[in-house]
């Protein structure tokens, strides 16, 4: 871009200094609250396929309260500011998607979403009804070594389509602090004696009515755990709207993804790269993480024409007692939170729903919309997300329903890149002071 072109978007941000993130004194009108507001037509070519190289050459849509600008990501430090603090996602997509068959020969697909016990997951199966408690599963070694992402059958009701609308069963769910729900084993150390199976078994224990899917238990040796052997029989698991993409497996992971735990990748932070990040850094702009493992929570479906009445499924989140006094210093400073992605958002309000801020490991079924009250994010990174999600709803809690379906159409009027591996939008809190 050339430099008076970017002074003069920036200058036009710069002309508004409210922040729109406190959204309480607003009137919210019903349309907020129905399900059909938050639909728009897009394009079957608008839908991202493979990931842009490198990561930070994506769009990104800069908005402020009543102006934007087009931009690439790249530049996304001349829009912050010295003592800003961005927190993102450092959780890691497991290859979750395992494909088997009963001892009838029946195929079995099996998407796992989190760890109950060791070995013992939950997890969304194909063909469900098929799969009643009791029910064998084997699993064979992939036969593909170099796993690219797997999108699934098209045809998944239970364990695809759904999700590609934005998400998944039914039903929230509460903490229970007896049994580390949604955490992942570390992979112990194994016996060097214990031969690696070529095979892998489960038994259904039980069909989980909040989401739909069942409970199973994986049958090995005492020593091997089930995350020592995904990269040999899971698959990575695009969502199914990616149905033609050349993506490497790790393509669909963040630079800085660390702990492994999610069936679903964070993608507001699929744009930054190591450069970009030290870039930020040297310009003054901290980082701190947290953790929420993507499952049904993110992207199960709203189904229920007044949004009020959604039910979120619980998802394991971590915010640690290092970054909550990272926030808690930027705010004594007079810098401001942004959050890298509503994941993100989720784990950091979710954290502070006694209204403050505290270290928190555990679930969140919390759902943010519009007329929610902020206590943590100021500002917000994002992707395009899906018609009817709760992601949208997320973000118009921030910007106001009718101006993020304006500027979704202003996107696609601009051919910007959707959804997984599409192009961002930066939500700013304010104007910047130049």
């Amino acid at each position: 871009m050339h430099i008076n072109q970017f002074k003069d978007a920036l200058s036009a941000l710069n002309s508004v200094k409210t922040p729109n993130f406190d959204l309480t004194s607003s009137a919210k009108s019903e349309l907020d609250y129905s399900l059909s507001s938050y639909d728009y037509e897009l394009p079957a070519e608008r839908i991202a396929q493979n990931p842009v190289s490198p990561r930070d050459s994506s769009r990104l849509l800069v908005v402020n309260l009543d102006s934007h600008a087009h931009q690439i990501f790249r530049d996304l430090p001349e829009f912050l500011q010295k003592d800003d603090l961005l927190v993102m996602n450092d959780t890691r997509v497991i290859p979750a998607r395992l494909y088997g068959q009963k001892p009838s020969g029946a195929a079995v697909e099996v998407l796992l979403l989190e760890e109950r016990q060791p070995n013992v997951w939950l997890a969304l199966v194909k063909p469900g009804r098929r799969l009643a408690p009791g029910a064998k599963i084997v699993f064979f070694e992939r036969e593909d070594k170099g796993d690219k992402g797997d999108k699934g059958d098209k045809g998944d009701k239970e364990a695809g389509e759904q999700r590609g609308r934005g998400a998944e069963e039914k039903n929230s769910a509460t903490p229970d602090s007896r049994l580390p729900y949604g955490r992942v084993s570390k992979p112990a150390p194994t016996d060097s004696r214990l031969p690696t199976p070529c095979s892998l078994t489960a038994t259904v224990l039980e069909t989980d009515e909040e989401t739909g899917g069942r409970v199973i238990q994986f049958d090995l040796p005492e020593g091997l755990s089930v995350i020592q052997l995904l990269d040999k029989f899971g698959h990575v698991p695009l969502p199914p709207y990616i149905t033609d993409s050349q993506a490497e497996s790790e393509q669909y992971q963040t630079v800085y993804a660390e702990k492994p735990g999610s069936a679903a990748a964070p993608t507001a932070g699929l744009h930054f790269t190591p450069e970009l990040l030290k870039r930020l850094q040297e310009n003054g702009i901290e980082q701190a993480f947290v953790t929420l493992h993507v499952g049904v929570g993110t992207f199960r479906p709203v189904e229920v024409e007044d949004v009020k009445t959604h039910q979120m499924h619980g998802e394991w989140i971590e915010v640690p007692a290092a970054t909550v006094e990272q926030i808690r210093a930027t705010r004594s400073r007079g810098g401001r939170i942004i959050a890298v992605g509503t994941t993100t958002v989720r784990a950091l309000e979710g954290a502070a729903a006694s209204g403050e801020l505290q270290p928190f490991c555990g679930k969140t079924n919390l759902f943010i919309y519009p007329g929610y009250q902020w206590r943590v994010v100021d500002g917000l990174i994002t992707n395009f997300h899906l018609p009817r999600s709760s992601l949208m709803m997320l973000v118009s809690a921030a910007i106001g329903r009718e101006r993020l379906l304006a500027l979704y159409q202003e996107a696609i009027a601009q051919q910007y890149r959707f959804y997984s591996f599409g192009d961002a939008m930066l939500i700013l809190p304010q104007g910047k002071e130049l």
